[in-house]
This record gives C-alpha cells, structure tokens and sequence, in this order.
C-alpha cells in the first residue's frame, strides 16, 4: 500500500544486534520488489544473467538474507496469495502507470538521457511468477521457512507478530499497522545506506520499531480510527483518498467525529470521489483480511549445493563469490551456536 503515514508515526532507531535471535516475519513481495527496483546498472536497467533472466532480485536477497542470518536473525519469508477483488482498480491504475513509464523510458533511451533512463526504468519493475518461483528456491536452500499468505502478506505477518508466533513484521510499508500489527520493523533489508532521490548521493539509513500501541497512544486514537484515517488518505483499497484530505487533516476529521464514521465520510463528500465504492467495504475488506494458522516456523541447515546450482549454474554469478559468502555464514552460524550452547554450562 505505502500509506502515507509517515508525519504522524512514533519510531525509534534501533541496531540489527538489537534483534538478534528474534523471529521476524518478512514481507516478502515488499523486500523483493525493493530490491528489484535499486539494484540496477547505471542507466537504470535491471541486472540479468547471460540468458537475458532477471538477477537484481536475487543478488540482493543473497547478499542482505545471509548478512541478516549471519547477524542471529531468524527469518520467516511471507508470500502474498490471492488479492481481494476489490483491488481490481489498484492493479488497473498500476499497470497504466507502468506503461506511462515504459513510454517515457523509451523516450529517454532514444534520447540517450540516462537520468531519465534511471528514473523511469525503476517504474516499469515487475516481478514475474518465474522471479518468485527462484527467490523461494534460494530462501528454501538457505533453510529458511517460507509461509503462503491467503490473500495479503503484510496482513499474514500481522496476524503472526499478534499471535505472538514472530517478535515483529518486517516491511517498508505502514501497511501492516492497519492490520494490527504490534510491532513493525522497517529498514531491515538497506544496508546501512540508499540513494538520496533525485540526487546522486546517499544517506544513513537505521533499521526502525514501531510500536502500534504507542502509535495508537500518540495519535489518541483506537485501530479502527487509525483504519478509517487511511481510508481518508488512500489505501491500496482506494489508491489516493480523498483528494485535498492529507494525514494532518484526517487526522482532525477522526478526531472530531469519532466514531461516527458515517457522519465523517458524509464530511468529506465520500460518493463524490469514490461513487462505485462503499467505505464501508473498504474498512471489512482491511477488518476481516483472510489469514491462516497453516504455517510451520522451523528452520534447517544452508543446502550449499541448491544455493550453488541455483545461483551459479543457473543464473551465473561468481562461484568464487557465492562460496566466500556461504563460508562466512557456516562460521557466523558455528559461532552463535557456540555461544548458545555455553548457556548451559
């Protein structure tokens, strides 16, 4: 979704020592889409093997999982299953602003602006069924638990971290607050840094908690409150909003109408914007997502063979590389294991 939440949300700065041998629960279509859209050659396009096939993804799921594993995280991957349909239209709107960019993108390479190139080639990412199908090869081969989400992963991770099955969500998104997620973690998938927007330079970037009681607490509002202020400033359900209507502004509007949430979507003039679409179908479909108990969180040994005939084989990067890599994790992992053991003694 990437709620617009920003202004309005608590959070404190953490280290990833912080969350050492914590179960957290990723977002998966979230972490891989990041990765597909910043980890790309200089004039914007995506990173692929000698086959044409995409690799930006999986470069940065290797590199930043085992680095992460290595660190005593331990990591469950969520997958999204079937959208709910009235998220038809976001899709539609998604996919004309795809082509937009695709359109400008060809522009630009005619043109040879590779600024332009850069910026409008990360609007085009799509992650197909093949990406997906190779990132769960890799997470699977790297021992990992892989979870299949019914309809919406942040949802999923949700339920789990309120459960009490995971410490924490992770997700770049707010999207997991609406859902009732206790306790949501962002930034865990950059690397100490990214790239400043629209610039070439970078900036520090920390790992974040936040904490939907304290958020509730700060904003002084209920969950179902915190739902409808971001039906007010666009969802996923109803991209966009209410035009003219920002968090500032919601925000006052929930607080002065409280829970008369008829009263406020009169307020706001709801069947003008949005004439096909109840706000009321929009608050059930985040208030009763579907999700499951039918996961099995247990972790088991690096398959160093999978992850070699996946990544090297197959897709071509350096053995040399790959090898290096599983080395330091098979020691990091016979260190923490050491030093769990020593517990006993």
């Amino acid at each position: 979704m990437g709620l617009q939440f920003k202004e309005l949300i608590v959070k404190h700065e953490i280290s990833i020592s912080d969350l050492r041998h914590k179960i957290l629960a990723v977002d998966s279509m979230n972490l891989l889409y990041q990765f597909l859209t910043t980890i790309r050659s200089a004039d914007g396009r995506v990173l692929t093997d000698s086959q044409g096939h995409v690799t930006s993804h999986l470069i940065g799921l290797f590199n930043r999982t085992t680095a992460l594993m290595e660190g005593g995280l331990r990591l469950a991957f969520v997958f999204d299953g079937q959208s709910p349909a009235i998220k038809k239209k976001t899709w539609e709107k998604r996919t004309e602003i795809k082509q937009e960019a695709a359109w400008k993108l060809q522009e630009a390479e005619e043109a040879g602006n590779i600024g332009d190139m850069r910026k409008f080639a990360s609007r085009t990412a799509v992650l197909s069924k093949e990406m997906i199908d190779d990132a769960q090869q890799l997470l699977t081969a790297l021992g990992l638990p892989l979870i299949q989400a019914p309809s919406e992963g942040e949802a999923q991770t949700a339920y789990m971290a309120r459960k009490g099955d995971v410490y924490a969500s992770v997700s770049q998104d707010y999207d997991n607050l609406i859902f009732g997620c206790p306790t949501l973690i962002r930034n865990v998938s950059i690397a100490g840094k990214r790239k400043k927007t629209g610039t070439l330079g970078y900036q520090t970037v920390k790992p974040e908690l936040i904490s939907l009681k304290e958020v509730l607490q700060h904003l002084n509002l209920t969950l179902e409150q915190l739902q409808v202020l971001a039906i007010l400033i666009g969802t996923d359900y109803n991209p966009g909003g209410v035009k003219g209507i920002g968090p500032k502004t919601a925000l006052k509007l929930v607080h002065e109408y409280g829970s008369d949430f008829t009263a406020l979507f009169t307020k706001v003039e709801w069947d003008a914007h949005y004439p096909e679409l109840s706000w009321k179908e929009v608050l059930e479909t985040i208030q009763n997502i579907s999700v499951t108990d039918d996961y099995e969180l247990s972790w088991q040994a690096v398959d160093e063979h999978r992850v070699l005939k996946l990544l090297v084989e197959k897709h071509n990067f350096l053995e040399e590389r790959v090898r290096s890599k599983l080395e330091t994790l098979r020691e990091q992992r016979e260190v923490l294991s050491q030093k769990g053991l020593k517990r006993f003694f």
